[in-house]
């Protein structure tokens, strides 16, 4: 089930982004930071924390928010799912569920941005099979010889 995150969820969903081996420890701590600061009102409240449950345990999470001083463009900054419960459709679940969500809101443009390494083709393939495009390389953006790499979509209002 695809819900909002809970404040006593946080561990197991800081334990969920380090199984996805998508986040270095560094990046958890982050991730941590994060949450805190939502769940204690410090962020901007349109914030999204997502996580999808299996007999009530974290398999899924997602995180977005609107991209400041603009109008309909927000980043999905987070999604992973377990590795054990990955390749079963809970990515596209996900990702699906979120831009539904963002749709309601009246989001114009969802931005993703991943690693441009070999490792994170599976990633890239997925954001593609999920009906986003690239839209832009960034070289060398996180290290040396890593570039990131920004995808885009486009939301669709839903039919009233």
């Amino acid at each position: 089930m695809i819900r909002s995150i809970e404040p006593d969820e946080t561990s197991a969903a800081l334990a969920l982004a380090a199984a996805t081996g998508l986040f270095q420890p560094h990046e958890t701590e982050v991730l941590a930071q994060m949450l805190s600061e939502h769940f204690n009102g410090e962020t901007d409240r349109q914030d999204l924390w997502l996580v999808d449950d299996d007999d009530d345990e974290l398999v899924g999470i997602a995180y977005v928010a609107p991209e400041r001083m603009t109008e309909g463009t927000w980043n999905l900054y987070l999604i992973g799912i377990h590795p054990d419960r990955q390749r079963q459709g809970r990515g596209a679940a996900l990702i699906a569920h979120v831009e539904q969500m963002l749709a309601k809101r009246g989001v114009r443009v969802l931005l993703v941005e991943t690693s441009g390494t070999e490792s994170f083709e599976y990633v890239r393939a997925f954001y593609r099979q999920s009906g986003y495009d690239e839209e832009a390389r960034i070289r060398e953006f996180y290290t040396a010889g890593v570039d990131k790499i920004v995808f885009r979509k486009a939301i669709v209002a839903p039919v009233k």
